[in-house]
């Protein structure tokens, strides 16, 4: 059992402060559920750009995209203004992300993969800028273990509630007998309006704090090699791919698989998918509040355990069964709620580690690498699970009948790659270190070095005007 010591608890971030950051992940969470679900579906069935087209502009973009977040961190990390360091990347990600959004959910007639591509591109830079700078933030935002775990599992709950509005749009859509066409155009009006909302309440009611730097330590490129070697930071990195991979290999046919496999129509399918998404706002601050009781890496190892025995009781639901589907559904979005919680969590605790020997702040950087993974992961189960339908026979063309084989291939695939990747995923946390008393130490030296420094000024708001607090130190 873990235990905050009385420093950290009583520095506890606000709860009120938490819920006001934990807004960007609102529109981040609804463009993920968007994207990974519905908007390739939607290129395919609607638009008649070919399946393996499709993941291949989804695979090209990626590509290209994660070498991005590299120097989006480097840059991050490097920045300090008056309005903070990861305060003002927040507020330009957001109208490029609006741009990506308005293109690729409102297309005009006869879009192929040019278009697709380049917007995706957009989009997905747009999208990058607000993960990293939310993420690096919360490690600065919340200092201290058990503090972390719960931050982050109130940024996830609430993503769960921008993830489940754009779960409603095809449910009520059904409802009102409207054709699947108009969802996706939906969904990126409502993204579009959300994002500066958002984002303007983070920027307006969440202070940031520019960490003091140690002069000497010039970052290089070799140190990227060196980040990534870490024995805790590298079972986080492989650990964060396949807990990526696995449940986004779901996402990309989850319509598929509920609609030709288990017989459920678009509009159910959502509602399944809706409960998956909601468990996640119980399931993130009970899975962040495991990691402070048995610590985060075995907390990880809980989730995988059962979100894999989960997974594989999805072929025993009825055809059409919403009452029996909603039991395991319910479950799996439970337990995959702690993935990216106690993750990013424990990304931030290396950020400490990482500080404490270098004098500088390398959480933007940290946060970038981990993010790529994700991305990795992204391309690959978009890209190769689109490949490899369109390789069995599978046909995702509206109207066709597929053939017995062709959807025993689709569960196939649906299945065994992502039990396989959570469970090497849960398997990376075995002999991980920096645990709770270890991390306590690391915070007690930082805080005992920190406060011989006098550059330490804190962004705080002041009538929605951001204001720099001269600190003690440099007062006297």
């Amino acid at each position: 059992m873990t235990q905050a010591p009385p420093a950290a608890r009583a520095r506890a971030l606000p709860l009120s402060t938490a819920f006001a950051f934990a807004a960007t992940s609102l529109p981040i969470s609804a463009v993920a559920i968007a994207i990974s679900v519905y908007l390739p579906r939607h290129y395919a069935s609607h638009l008649g750009i070919d399946l393996a087209l499709i993941g291949a502009a989804f695979f090209f973009v990626r590509m290209i995209d994660i070498p991005i977040d590299g120097l989006l961190g480097w840059s991050m990390d490097k920045t300090r203004t008056n309005w903070g360091r990861y305060r003002i990347w927040t507020i330009v990600g957001a109208p490029i992300l609006m741009a990506g959004i308005f293109f690729l959910f409102m297309p005009p007639e006869g879009v192929g993969r040019t278009y697709l591509i380049v917007w995706l591109l957009i989009m997905y830079l747009g999208n990058s800028i607000l993960t990293l700078s939310h993420v690096a933030w919360a490690a600065t935002l919340a200092p201290h273990y058990d503090d972390r775990s719960r931050l982050f599992g109130i940024m996830t709950a609430i993503g769960v509630i921008g993830a489940a509005a754009v779960l409603a749009i095809p449910i009520i859509n059904e409802a009102r007998g409207a054709s699947d066409a108009g969802n996706v155009a939906t969904m990126g009006w409502f993204i579009f309006a959300l994002t500066p909302i958002a984002v303007a309440l983070v920027v307006w009611r969440t202070p940031e704090k520019i960490a003091p730097e140690v002069a000497g330590h010039q970052f290089r490129m070799r140190d990227y090699w060196a980040l990534i070697a870490r024995p805790s930071f590298a079972r986080i990195l492989l650990a964060d791919l396949c807990l990526s991979l696995g449940p986004g290999w779901m996402s990309a046919l989850y319509l598929f698989f509920f609609t030709d496999s288990r017989g459920f129509t678009t509009g159910q399918a959502s509602i399944l998918l809706a409960i998956y998404i909601l468990a996640g706002f119980v399931g993130a601050p009970l899975m962040g509040r495991l990691a402070t009781k048995i610590s985060k890496h075995r907390a990880v190892i809980v989730a995988t355990t059962g979100y894999s025995l989960v997974l594989v009781s999805l072929m025993a639901i009825p055809k059409g069964n919403m009452l029996i589907g909603a039991i395991p559904m319910f479950m799996a979005g439970f337990l995959a709620a702690g993935f990216n919680v106690l993750t990013r969590a424990m990304t931030a605790d290396v950020a400490d580690e990482v500080r404490l020997e270098q004098g500088r702040e390398r959480a933007g950087l940290l946060y970038a690498l981990t993010v790529m993974t994700t991305k990795i992961a992204g391309a690959f189960s978009i890209g190769l699970t689109f490949f490899v339908l369109s390789k069995v026979g599978y046909i995702a063309k509206e109207g066709v009948a597929n053939t017995p084989e062709a959807i025993h291939n689709l569960e196939l695939a649906y299945l065994i790659g992502p039990v396989a990747f959570v469970m090497l995923g849960g398997a990376c946390m075995f002999g991980y270190k920096l645990g709770a008393e270890r991390h306590a130490d690391i915070r007690r030296q930082l805080d005992e070095r920190d406060a011989l420094y006098d550059e330490a000024p804190i962004i705080e708001v002041v009538s929605g005007e951001p204001a720099i607090a001269v600190p003690p130190q440099a007062s006297r």
